[in-house]
């Protein structure tokens, strides 16, 4: 048993070696920033490291959940807000969108931290790029929505 933990320990060891660069004193983004969220010290620090080390963050980037967003900035969650938004509220989204001004844009604009007037705009310029048919993914909407916004 103490040669296992032992093995796991330096093999910990070696993962956080080899990300260290690549990650902020946080953990970094991704999943095992989500899972030791608000947690402090050494031990869930390295967690969040690790488990980001054996879980693609791939998804997190190109989502802009997990606290990645594309551009390499740490984003607090913005395009997770965002997308858990918009899937609350897609129907009423979509309206406000056609028409290019309602709470749900100034709702999104908030949480973007754009303008709403501008982003209004844009959205309603692009619908037919937001909403290409009636089944659209709220994935796929919040993706194209983060863009319009240049977030």
């Amino acid at each position: 048993m103490k040669k296992l933990l032992g093995a796991l320990v330096v093999c910990s060891s070696l993962s956080l070696a080899t990300t260290a660069g690549a990650v902020d004193s946080t953990g970094g983004c991704g999943l095992g920033s989500m899972a030791w969220r608000g947690q402090s010290g050494i031990i869930p620090q390295s967690l969040a490291i690790t488990t980001n080390n054996w879980f693609s963050n791939t998804i997190g980037v190109t989502l802009g959940t997990s606290g990645c967003d594309p551009n390499g900035r740490i984003t607090g969650g913005t395009g997770r807000m965002t997308m858990a938004f918009l899937q609350d509220n897609m129907e009423q989204f979509a309206m406000d969108a056609a028409a290019g001004k309602g709470e749900t844009i100034d709702t999104l604009a908030g949480i973007l931290d754009v303008d709403s007037e501008r982003l209004g705009k844009n959205i309603q310029q692009n619908f037919a790029y937001i909403f290409p048919n009636d089944n659209v993914e709220v994935a796929e909407v919040t993706i194209k929505v983060m863009d319009i916004a240049n977030v």
